[in-house]
């Protein structure tokens, strides 16, 4: 078993594997028409089920033909330009080479004497995102493992820094179409159930000032402390950004933490022409970053950044046998002195060969077409009376749903929106969000992928169109 250990004798059998695994995908790639097969549950489950895991196949090229039935067959392909649901980026390859490299040396970013110029990558890597938020020397941040591992460990430091000895007086205002995590955060955290005040969004789905003012002042006055204000530059349903620069002040005039959730409008900060779209961020106390999301890296790969680096001493902790004391006296640079995680993956290698392929303006050329193509997305809708769009793009999301013009009945109406997306899904065509605005069912683009036309946004809106309509003359024909 010894000969299927990575070391200086297996070298080439591993050069051997890996461009086997890699030809694979490469094959599949290249040959993918849709994003999805359509698989179903319950064709797949027994597949999965019925491999025995005590009876390996001792062959490589056998465990890749199973992988194939198994996985490579029916995943669900995020580079194919129809796949229009999630926050799910297209990769580059500079930063799938990253993560081929991160995954065989295997460094663990936690000490210094485990990671060496790995540690100090992700540092330099760190640095730069904050000069491009803005925040001066003082700054600093850790990369986490995603956006809610980033946003709880932002309001464990506001929490802290807040210096309450009574939690249940603890307080965070976030829009009401904030990220769900600033919820389980508040939870995880030992807040109260009523900690996180929900406020509401304007026209736009940005956070209203004025509540967000009345209700900093309501806390005030009702004995309680205003821990933090969330802010998002970039909202999950519709990629709004909350006025930043007027958050920031309500925070500096209430001594409110503030914090910017931009998992998702990070990609702003590479941005060769929508960049203030996002000004104010720099006034922020925290923010988290997703480059997983709009820096088109794989997952994962996020940040959370600090104003102040002395904030971060409310996640330190020391044990003799990894980070002890003294090592700060000698200035060696453990990142798990700042980290919720103690062993932490290498992801920061990622960003750091697509930075030194393709620059940051690559970056943000490639963001800047999504957002472009969402515009143009959003006047087809808009010019479209089949559909109802629910707001003008900030960044490269759409709602919508389908309005029959013979159905007036807005349950009948949601049943067909909910039937054109499963429908969808279930031909592999194209593949499509959902959520709810005002408790109707609405469909969602998030548009990360910039070989996706305007030709296939039209694309995808007829099948829909026709899914809904199969949908109610099906229905209508059940009734008679």
């Amino acid at each position: 078993m010894r000969s299927h250990l990575l070391n200086d004798t297996t070298a080439d059998r591993y050069r051997r594997s890996v461009t086997e695994g890699v030809e694979r995908v490469a094959a599949k790639l290249a040959t993918t028409t849709r994003p999805f097969t359509g698989v179903t549950v319950d064709d797949l489950t027994p597949r999965i089920e019925g491999i025995d895991l005590d009876k390996p196949l001792h062959d490589t090229t056998a465990v890749l033909d199973e992988l194939e039935e198994v996985y490579l067959r029916d995943a669900i392909y995020f580079h194919h330009p129809r796949y229009l649901a999630h926050l799910n980026c297209p990769v580059v390859i500079p930063a799938v080479l990253g993560e081929a490299v991160l995954s065989a040396v295997n460094s663990s970013l936690d000490t210094w004497d485990q990671s060496a110029g790995g540690t100090l990558i992700e540092r330099k890597l760190i640095d730069w995102t904050n000069e491009r938020i803005g925040f001066g020397p003082s700054a600093d941040g850790v990369f986490t493992s995603g956006g809610s591992q980033s946003n709880l460990q932002a309001l464990l430091l506001a929490r802290e820094e807040a210096k309450s000895d009574h939690l249940a007086d603890l307080r965070i205002f976030a829009s009401e179409v904030s990220h769900f995590s600033v919820k389980k955060s508040a939870k995880l955290l030992g807040l109260g159930p009523d900690a996180v005040v929900s406020i509401p969004v304007d026209h736009d789905k940005r956070m209203q000032t004025l509540a967000l003012a009345r209700e900093l002042e309501r806390c005030k006055e009702n004995g309680l402390v205003p821990m933090a204000v969330v802010a998002t530059a970039g909202t999950t349903d519709f990629g709004s950004i909350d006025p930043l620069p007027e958050v920031a002040e309500l925070c500096s005039q209430f001594g409110t933490w503030m914090h910017v959730d931009a998992a998702y409008g990070c990609g702003l900060l590479a941005s060769l022409k929508n960049r203030g779209r996002i000004d104010g961020i720099e006034r922020a106390d925290s923010v988290t970053v997703d480059y997983h999301k709009s820096f088109f890296q794989p997952v994962s790969s996020s940040a959370l950044l600090v104003r102040d680096v002395a904030t971060l001493r409310h996640a330190t902790y020391h044990a003799e046998y990894l980070n002890p004391r003294r090592m700060v006296e000698e200035r060696i640079p453990n990142q798990v002195d700042k980290s919720l995680q103690t062993t932490r993956r290498f992801d920061a290698l990622k960003l750091w060969m697509t930075l030194r392929v393709m620059g940051a303006d690559g970056i943000g050329e490639l963001f800047d077409e999504v957002c472009d193509l969402t515009a143009q997305g959003w006047e087809l809708l808009a010019a479209d009376p089949r559909f109802d769009v629910v707001v003008e793009p900030s960044l490269s999301t759409l709602v919508f749903r389908v309005v029959p013009s013979a159905v007036t009945d807005p349950a009948e109406i949601d049943r067909a929106n909910l039937y054109a997306r499963k429908a969808l899904f279930a031909s592999g065509d194209a593949v499509v969000a959902g959520t709810k605005v005002g408790g109707r069912h609405y469909l969602k683009f998030t548009l990360l992928n910039p070989e996706t036309t305007v030709d296939d946004i039209a694309a995808v809106l007829d099948l829909i169109a026709g899914h809904a309509e199969q949908y109610l003359g099906d229905s209508l024909d059940r009734a008679c």
